[in-house]
């Protein structure tokens, strides 16, 4: 690897982390030796790019530095558009138009020499054989009430066409091969639960919001499931 291209890549490794990285892991990933992670890291603090830490714990990349956004790598490239397709095939509607949109920006905004990487990938998503039956939820509204901590209560219905009401804290969006689930605590049940999108009969978006911070209860949520994968025995499905 160039050292240009090393340089560029601690910079990639360090914003992709929030914890610090230690000189053994960007070494191990960059498959260069410690000693040429430590040099890199001095030339890099020396051009003034606002690294923090030191030997033997880890530096970590402050913010209020960046890249250009589309200083992208060839497999960066095909990566996106390996996701976009997935998401054209598989996401919402609002998702799915966002993910066209999204592969025809980075082909205008890459270099001539990489737009074939786009127009004629190497890469494919598998087609979606089944797919996922109308949502009953507003998916666009949902994301929103996720990012800003918002309840929402729910007419829901389940496998055996019963309804019950409850009121959600919204953690996430599942996208499924055929279907699409709210994951969310469940006030009624005081317990994380998933919903299908299709199952939903009425959505009321309350004004309220949960007493934790959107990323605290994700991270109960992560919790739960690591503790669930552990037991496979307990449901968390409606």
């Amino acid at each position: 690897m160039r050292r240009a291209d090393r340089l560029f890549q601690i910079i990639q490794i360090l914003r992709r982390h929030r914890r610090p990285v230690t000189a053994d892991a960007l070494a191990a990933e960059l498959e260069t030796s410690r000693r040429t992670v430590y040099r890199d890291i001095a030339d890099l603090i020396g051009q003034r790019v606002p690294i923090r830490g030191e030997a033997g714990i880890g530096y970590v990349l402050e913010d209020g530095f960046d890249l250009p956004p589309l200083m992208l790598t060839p497999d960066e490239i095909e990566a996106a558009v390996l996701g976009a397709q997935w998401v054209a095939a598989r996401g919402d509607p609002d998702l799915a138009r966002a993910a066209r949109d999204l592969v025809a920006k980075i082909a205008a905004s890459i270099p001539e020499r990489l737009r074939p990487l786009i127009l004629e990938p190497s890469v494919g998503a598998p087609p979606c054989r089944q797919p996922a039956p109308p949502d009953r939820l507003d998916m666009s509204r949902l994301r929103a009430w996720i990012h800003a901590g918002r309840k929402i209560a729910l007419r829901y219905e389940d496998e055996q066409g019963r309804e019950s009401r409850r009121v959600v804290w919204p953690v996430t969006v599942g996208y499924l091969e055929t279907a699409r689930l709210l994951v969310g605590w469940c006030e009624l049940r005081r317990d994380f639960r998933h919903f299908r999108a299709d199952r939903v009969v009425e959505a009321d978006f309350l004004d309220d919001r949960y007493p934790d911070r959107p990323a605290a209860l994700r991270a109960r949520w992560l919790k739960a499931m690591e503790e669930t994968r552990r037991s496979p025995q307990v449901s968390s499905s409606e």
